[in-house]
């Protein structure tokens, strides 16, 4: 079940490096691309501060590729919103996005026609060759290339998080939890405390995460997650009617009711900046080679112990990914190649482009990375580029690299890798299905109803489903499934995994 997908080749590596110490001259006039990216550490990044760092890299690239770059950093909070807008309007050459990404995640750029094929253009560059072809072959669409992705943790599992503070305070043994149950002594103890949020869910649902061990969530999305394949029978499912659904969001209005669970969840009150506050106890993180990452992200410590296993499925290797737009005319596309090529394979390009302005942004410490306090301009690896390339943080271990390339080697791979879902037949239902999950589904995993509630919630909420046409795009995900399993010769299952795993939710 377990098979290295994803190892980097360091050879190609090697190679590369002598690219990016090779100066460059050209007559021509540079090619200017418009760069957009979401920065998930800062609320409002400074406007003035980005555009200092995009002057710096453009001083620093000059003599190295025959491009230029205009650099926009919007907050997490409002990315989807003016990402969307300025796509619409043809103002991004090169475009940040992600499987998980509402509106503009890989799942809607590709069937929206919104993306520039550049499967012609990797052959043989310094980007190419930065990764091993199987990221390229895993991040395909249609047997084509229209993302690039960063090379962080490209498989996905999930763990619970900590304050540091508080496991000291209360003697938590965090490696007894196995089950989300196990957490209740702990989240007690926090409500007792009077804390705001003993449990912070981040404004997300998440039996899509938290089951990944019983279904493979091919969508990659939390409003659809009404569909998955369950891995013990490798068939497509209804989850709404599963029990691990009903089990999952009986126990967080069981939370709800016991106070650990703040009503600002369903009514997406908190923020992404809120896990940087002294209110919250215990959360969930996405479970990543260098966990001690988060503590940089959140402004304090934070420990963490696994929820689930690794999986390595159709998407995972898309949880940060960056994408050549459309309206990007055959220059602007390979300018936007050349410049990915010199930001994976130059780690003074790379820690620019993550971390800012050396002096301001960072300071380099015992040839480690140190970010101030400034607030002005600060990214982290997963979002900007190569685990291999960017440097290690002063709390990062100096074998960063490697861990990465083992972390992402020893995932079980899912029986359903490699299954894209085409909703083109039934883009209206499926839509009007997302709708749905807004009306039910989020409040329904976040605490919205009480727990005598849950049973008939569910049954409205999956009558509400079937009214969107929810049968319809079940059968069309069924179909398309048995269709691809029958060319791909999978009639396997994770059998043996599910049998290791019992409920999350236990």
């Amino acid at each position: 079940m377990k098979r290295k997908l994803f190892a980097v080749s360091m050879a190609a590596a090697m190679a590369t490096s002598c690219f990016a110490g090779t100066a460059f001259a050209s007559d021509s006039e540079p090619v200017t691309i418009k760069v957009t990216r979401a920065c998930f550490n800062l609320a409002n990044p400074d406007s003035e501060q980005v555009k200092k760092v995009q002057d710096a890299i453009n001083e620093y690239i000059k003599d190295k590729i025959n491009v230029q770059i205009e650099l926009t950093d919007i907050g997490s909070g409002e990315y989807t919103e003016k990402a969307n807008l300025a796509l619409a309007n043809n103002e991004i050459n090169l475009l940040w996005t992600a499987s998980w990404e509402s509106t503009i995640g890989t799942n809607d750029l590709v069937p929206a026609n919104a993306v520039y094929d550049i499967t012609d253009l990797l052959p043989g560059t310094p980007l190419y060759e930065s990764m091993d072809e199987g990221q390229w072959e895993a991040t395909k669409y249609d047997g084509k290339n229209y993302f690039v992705p960063v090379y962080k943790d490209n498989v996905e599992g999930y763990d619970v998080m900590f304050r540091k503070d508080l496991v000291d305070k209360y003697g938590w043994d965090i490696s007894s939890v196995k089950t989300l149950a196990d957490l209740e002594p702990m989240l007690a103890d926090l409500e007792a405390e009077g804390l705001k949020y003993p449990y912070l869910s981040q404004k997300t649902a998440m039996f899509y995460r938290y089951y990944i061990n019983d279904f493979d969530f091919f969508t990659a999305d939390s409003q659809s997650n009404w569909v998955a394949v369950d891995r013990s029978t490798n068939e497509v499912v209804d989850t709404v009617l599963t029990d691990q659904y009903k089990e999952f969001c009986t126990l967080m209005a069981k939370w709800a009711e016991a106070g650990y669970i703040s009503e600002d969840e369903v009514t997406k009150t908190t923020t992404d900046t809120t896990t940087q506050t002294q209110d919250w106890g215990i959360s969930w993180w996405t479970d990543i080679p260098v966990n001690a990452e988060a503590n940089s992200r959140y402004n304090q410590e934070v420990v963490m112990t696994p929820i689930t296993d690794r999986w390595a499925h159709s998407t995972s290797a898309l949880g940060s990914c960056y994408t050549v737009t459309a309206n990007s005319t055959p220059e602007e596309a390979q300018a936007c190649v050349d410049f990915l090529g010199l930001l994976y394979t130059d780690s003074k390009l790379a820690d620019l482009y993550t971390f800012g302005i050396e002096g301001e942004d960072f300071n380099y410490v015992d040839g480690k990375v140190e970010q101030t306090d400034a607030g002005k301009y600060n990214h982290s690896m997963w979002e900007s580029a190569s685990a291999t390339i960017v440097t290690p943080l002063t709390t990062e271990p100096d074998d960063k690299a490697e861990l990465y390339k083992d972390f992402n080697g020893g995932a079980n791979t899912s029986c359903a890798a490699g299954f894209r879902f085409d909703k083109n037949e039934v883009a209206d239902k499926y839509a009007a299905c997302q709708n749905v999950f807004n009306e039910y589904g989020f409040a329904l995993e976040n605490g919205g109803y009480g727990v005598d509630q849950i049973e008939d919630t569910i049954a409205q909420y999956q009558a509400a489903l079937d009214e969107a046409g929810y049968q319809d795009v079940l059968a069309a995900f069924q179909a398309q499934y048995d269709e691809w399993k029958a060319e791909n010769g999978s009639e396997t299952t994770d059998e043996s995994v599910e049998e290791e795993s019992s409920s999350v939710a236990e």
